[in-house]
């Protein structure tokens, strides 16, 4: 029993996520789109580029704003009301507000795409858009809604709209004076007052946001460590499925050399001739003036596999000559497909002669 009960006290160890996450780990959860990324920072850094670019711009949009309306109203109203009329209209109007509008749209992009840079780089994972029906499990649903996380996300929402709305309250306290005479001011000049107020708002609540997103940003990070941890049997397991299987390794080893030796095997019958021990080594040499220019080692083999070539070539006719310094030489300095060293040249050049000489022999 007591046994029992330490096996699963180790097997809880070996399963509880106390380890960082492996480079590998780190990789494909980023390819699935998964990395530390806070939302408020983007919130934030859109809002506060689009309103530095109406406190900057927004005079010039203001103008144009003003004499569309004023074009309205002293032309547009005053023309016939026929289909081409009508057409016509409604395209100066569409380019009119693109000219106000595209630039914060195009702001509004870039500040995006800038924050999201900033924060995890260049990333395309179109795993993370993909349709999963686990994301419609009302109980995962549910666990997430109940979740430390949500918790957390929900003192962050209450917390940034308790303090905007004190920063609203704040700068609308101190502008009261300017809203209160609106009335008494005519158009141009109460739009003017109502868009600097809302702009020194947006910035305000931006910068606000901004500040805020700092512990966020902090906070995500965290958890996206914490999420990323593995337990130590995972890293086991990541280094098999990474180096593979020690049985299947072998396995696909073997497999390997006894393919190799079946090819070294099959060029045996084609060699010139066999040098041997005899009986420890045998390496099989051919020359072939069209792929090298010195003779090359086809095939080389030890005890088993020295006598194995030896039957081969004596099967095919392959002269063998006994040479044991040469033979050992040749074992220990050539590799299957290298040429003959060239300290072995002169040794080499007297067997092959004596090969071809005996060749011409038994033609003749």
């Amino acid at each position: 029993m007591s046994q029992l009960k330490v096996k699963v006290n180790l097997q809880f160890f070996a399963e509880e996520k106390t380890e960082k996450a492996t480079p590998k780990k780190r990789q494909d959860t980023r390819k699935k789109g998964q990395v530390a990324k806070s939302t408020d920072i983007n919130t934030a850094i859109i809002l506060l580029l689009v309103f530095l670019f109406l406190w900057l711009f927004g005079g010039m949009m203001g103008s144009t704003l003003i004499n569309l309306l004023k074009h309205t109203f002293q032309t547009y109203l005053l023309m016939d009301i026929t289909e081409a009329n009508f057409a016509a209209l409604f395209i100066e109007l569409i380019l009119e507000a693109a000219l106000v509008l595209l630039p914060v749209m195009v702001i509004a992009l870039f500040a995006g795409l800038a924050a999201s840079y900033m924060q995890v780089g260049v990333l395309f994972a179109p795993e993370a858009i993909k349709m999963k029906l686990s994301k419609l499990d009302p109980i995962k649903g549910a666990k997430r809604i109940f979740s430390v996380r949500a918790l957390v996300e929900l003192v962050k929402s209450l917390l940034k709209i308790s303090l905007a709305g004190l920063v609203v309250f704040i700068i609308i306290w101190y502008s009261l004076e300017d809203v209160m005479l609106l009335s008494q001011k005519n158009v141009a000049d109460g739009f003017f007052i109502i868009a600097q107020l809302v702009v020194v708002l947006g910035v305000s609540v931006a910068l606000l946001l901004l500040v805020l997103s700092i512990p966020d940003y902090l906070y995500q990070k965290y958890d996206h460590e914490k999420q990323m941890r593995m337990s130590k049997k995972d890293i086991k397991d990541e280094h098999k499925n990474m180096e593979g299987d020690p049985r299947i390794k072998s396995k696909r080893k073997q497999k390997q050399m006894e393919m190799a030796m079946q090819r070294m095997m099959q060029e045996v019958p084609k060699a010139d001739v066999v040098i041997t021990n005899p009986t420890h080594f045998a390496v099989a040499l051919r020359y072939d003036e069209e792929k090298a220019d010195a003779p090359f080692v086809v095939a080389k083999g030890v005890d088993f596999m020295a006598q194995k070539i030896k039957g081969i070539a004596a099967e095919h006719n392959v002269i063998m000559v006994e040479n044991r310094p040469l033979a050992r030489a040749l074992y220990a300095q050539a590799d299957i497909g290298d040429q003959v060293p060239e300290d072995l040249f002169k040794a080499v050049a007297e067997v092959l002669a004596y090969v071809y000489r005996l060749k011409n022999k038994q033609v003749n």
